[in-house]
């Protein structure tokens, strides 16, 4: 029977116990791990330029000739370790390869911060005789064990993505079990190899066996520091609003600007003032805004922020009242049972205020894709169409509607353009807000829009 996989990368971390699960691998029959072949700074192990007629040099200017090559010495298994800081052009092409078995090593990230820091002190990465082993106590830092955990995690959701995305699946194993023989007998079997381990490698030796709060000079402050983090991430906000297109369609530039509108803002006044700094192009793609931005080298994109309750207000009169959305108009009615005129009709200030709650109401469940109307651009949070952006490109600048004049000078300046006059066009849907906004008004919209007033430190509207 063909085996399943003609190769392997063993996915680590450093102090996670890589070496010792090198070191068992390669006892196996047609096996055989080539170390850190991607590190930035060897090839292998330490101090090695250059492995299987490849050098740094070459490896840099293409990472698959080394790839190729090391498996080019089969014809059984061959494979690495990578570690997140490894090169990043390697991992989307081995989490792609279903015929490279993905082993992911894991250990206590205290456990291995701890680790790491006294072999930083000693010096000592690996120890085979234990008459050599240096000691040192390792000194804990709050703020670089956050950075080090971080790391960690950001690692393996990516590789968690990357498993998922391609339906394949990874032999787990943590640094607790690398010596228990019956689970390293698994990994063969996961591996396709015939033959099995009738104990652990001892060539290397575990360095530092004590207790931990016997291996940290400040425990105490460490355990405090612990204490603080949120271990189970309580604090995160979830998120399931569907993510945006970069909407390239909708960009607009003038000069050297680059408009990138957020729907509901106040696209009419910016697109005037745009038309100062001269004529508009519009209507891009992404190889004719590519050419827009190589033919401009001076430019500046820019967005406008407007404040969740006048965006969705304004957004309410203009596209449910005014009929410009007919299907998410029916849906209201039918389905949710908000109160509207017909279009063209004047509801009572009474009315009106009562639609909106509700409307703002329904957004909550709308924007959370709890709904099964669609999300109007008008709509989603300002929050998800800025990431939509920044699938493309992030704008240089987000300027807010309540400082416009100040946010556009600025940006003229930048262009070396003399700042056209903003047009002060009627609002009428901003009148009609300031009659009917309460404080159940304000709470609702906090409602829908959380990630936007977090994120973007909205005030109360009637404060902006």
């Amino acid at each position: 029977m063909e085996r399943k996989f003609d190769s392997f990368v063993l996915l680590a971390e450093m102090r996670t116990g890589s070496n010792f699960l090198e070191a068992n691998l390669n006892t196996l029959p047609d096996t055989a791990c080539y170390g850190e072949a991607f590190n930035p700074h060897f090839i292998g192990k330490l101090n090695q330029e250059a492995a299987f007629g490849v050098t740094l040099a070459q490896r840099e200017a293409d990472p698959t000739l080394l790839l190729r090559q090391m498996r080019a010495q089969g014809p059984g298994l061959t494979g690495f370790r990578y570690f997140h800081d490894h090169d990043p052009r390697v991992l989307p092409l081995v989490l792609a390869d279903e015929r490279c078995a993905k082993i992911i090593l894991t250990r206590n990230p205290v456990e291995s911060y701890v680790s790491l820091k006294i072999a930083q002190a000693t010096g000592q990465w690996k120890l085979t005789q234990a008459k050599r082993l240096k000691t040192a106590k390792a000194q804990f830092d709050g703020p670089e064990f956050t950075a080090h955990l971080a790391q960690l995690q950001e690692f393996q959701l990516a590789l968690m993505h990357g498993l998922q995305t391609s339906g394949q699946t990874a032999f787990y194993i943590d640094y607790e079990d690398i010596n228990d023989t019956d689970v390293l007998n698994g990994l063969a079997r996961f591996l396709g190899v015939d033959a099995t381990f009738a104990a652990p490698d001892d060539t290397l030796k575990k360095q530092n066996p004590e207790d931990i709060s016997e291996k940290v000079e400040n425990f105490e402050e460490m355990a405090a520091a612990l204490s603080q983090l949120d271990r189970f991430n309580l604090s995160r906000t979830p998120n399931f609003e569907p993510r945006r297109a970069p909407a390239i369609p909708s960009f607009l530039a003038a000069g050297s600007a680059l408009y990138m509108p957020l729907r509901g803002g106040p696209e009419d006044a910016v697109t005037q003032w745009l038309t100062g700094l001269g004529p508009i192009t519009a209507e891009f793609n992404q190889k004719s805004l590519r050419q827009w931005l190589r033919k401009n080298p001076n430019h500046r994109s820019f967005t406008v922020l407007r404040h969740p309750v006048a965006r969705a207000h304004a957004g309410f009169c203009n596209r449910i009242l005014g009929g410009a959305l007919p299907q998410i108009r029916e849906g209201l009615i039918k389905t949710y049972r908000i109160a509207l005129p017909k279009v063209g009709e004047v509801m009572s200030l009474h009315d009106h205020r009562q639609a909106f709650v509700d409307f703002l109401r329904f957004l909550k469940l709308n924007v959370a894709g709890q709904s099964g109307l669609r999300i109007d651009p008008h709509f989603a949070s300002q929050t998800a169409v800025l990431q939509g952006f920044a699938q493309f490109q992030g704008p240089d600048l987000v300027l807010r509607e309540d400082s416009l004049p100040m946010g556009l000078g600025f940006l003229a300046a930048e262009i070396g353009a003399t700042c056209p006059a903003i047009p002060a066009l009627p609002d009428p849907s901003r009148d009609l807000l300031a009659q009917i906004y309460d404080a159940e008004i304000e709470a609702a919209t906090r409602d829908a829009y959380s990630r936007d007033y977090m994120g973007y430190g909205f005030n109360d509207w009637r404060s902006s």
